[in-house]
């Protein structure tokens, strides 16, 4: 099994961009009603003095993170990224599924949370929202798969179907009860996982602090990406989409004015060499879809981004692309497994 040192392989191009490798077939713009959706900070010349810059980076969720924040005040930058930074464990802390510590594991151990933090119950009301506006395609019970997989996996198998269908009888959104004073897995043998969100949520609380230290020029690489403002240079951040069967390759460069950007791919966690069977669950059915090799959205927050691109992975282009277009300023890249890329008319490009 391919494990990821990052679920998403989202590579930031600060300076020079790596190479682009689009794949044989080729790729289309979709053309949608909306129009170029881009918004935020424009490319002139940054106003005022200049701006200092301070960085950190580490390793948390899963994922190799970092922060980069610009600021007048070189140690008002330095404490913003600091402050954003001790942001980013806090969500660890919380919502990790590999710490037996975590509320989330002592609710997944226990089936009950009393006085949940709120920051759980946040996160989790983001995901029942998502489950219901994806008919269910987005749904955190999906640990029970993930855990038969993953163990069918260690002794150099698939499971079989009776064992996936065994598991499937413990998936389902609607178990979740969650309210301030409690949180509650209902039928024996639910379980939860926040991998589809939860990196997209700590970007989000990041930012949210950075800009409490009155930063308004940042990037913050939780594994999905949040971008307020521009970088130095007067340029707007970059980030280079990984190419998911070309590790030394970019998909697409997506400049990011104001908003926010997730993938979701097939080749993060592999469970078969040929990338069929992977970490991406259709709560249906229990299979890994077979439509995409991955999903990328660019959305105004990275948590929406982050649970869209989940969402739409499972359910295909056409359903997917009708989720898209629903939601303001949300945009899409999709990349078949046949190599077609697919991007709609306002993603950043």
């Amino acid at each position: 099994m391919r494990l990821p040192n990052r679920r998403r392989f989202l590579l930031t191009a600060l300076g020079a961009c790596g190479p682009l490798g689009l794949g044989a077939a080729g790729w289309c713009r979709w053309n949608s009603n909306e129009g170029d959706a881009d918004t935020g900070a424009s490319t002139a010349a940054l106003p005022g003095p200049a701006l200092q810059t301070a960085t950190e980076s580490g390793y948390a969720l899963g994922a190799q993170v970092a922060i980069t924040a610009l600021h007048a005040d070189d140690a008002v930058a330095r404490r913003a990224v600091a402050a954003a930074m001790a942001e980013l464990r806090q969500v660890e802390a919380l919502l990790s599924i590999y710490r037996p510590d975590s509320p989330l594991s002592q609710l997944n151990r226990h089936g009950v949370l009393e006085k949940p933090h709120p920051y759980l119950v946040r996160i989790l009301r983001h995901c029942e929202e998502m489950a219901r506006r994806s008919r269910g395609a987005f749904d955190v019970t999906v640990q029970p798969l993930w855990t038969l997989y993953t163990e069918a996996h260690q002794v150099g198998q698939l499971p079989e179907a009776a064992a996936v269908a065994a598991a499937l009888r413990h998936v389902d959104w609607r178990r979740v009860e969650v309210s301030a004073e409690r949180m509650r897995l209902h039928g024996e043998g639910t379980a939860m996982t926040l991998n589809g969100i939860a990196q997209g949520f700590a970007a989000d609380r990041a930012m949210e602090i950075l800009r409490r230290h009155g930063i308004r020029h940042a990037l913050v690489d939780a594994g999905e990406i949040a971008a307020e403002g521009q970088k130095a240079g007067s340029e707007p951040w970059t980030v280079g989409i990984q190419h998911p069967r070309r590790e030394d390759a970019y998909v697409w460069l997506a400049k990011l004015r104001g908003r926010c950007l997730a993938t979701s791919g097939d080749y993060a966690t592999c469970f078969s060499d040929d990338y069929r069977y992977n970490h991406l669950f259709d709560p249906a059915t229990g299979r890994s879809p077979e439509f995409f090799a991955s999903v990328s959205i660019a959305a105004p927050t990275a948590t929406l981004a982050d649970a869209l691109s989940t969402a739409v992975f499972v359910l295909g282009a056409e359903e997917g692309l009708k989720l898209v277009r629903a939601m303001p300023g949300v945009d899409a890249l999709f990349v078949f497994k046949s190599g077609r890329v697919f991007v709609t008319e306002g993603f950043p490009g």
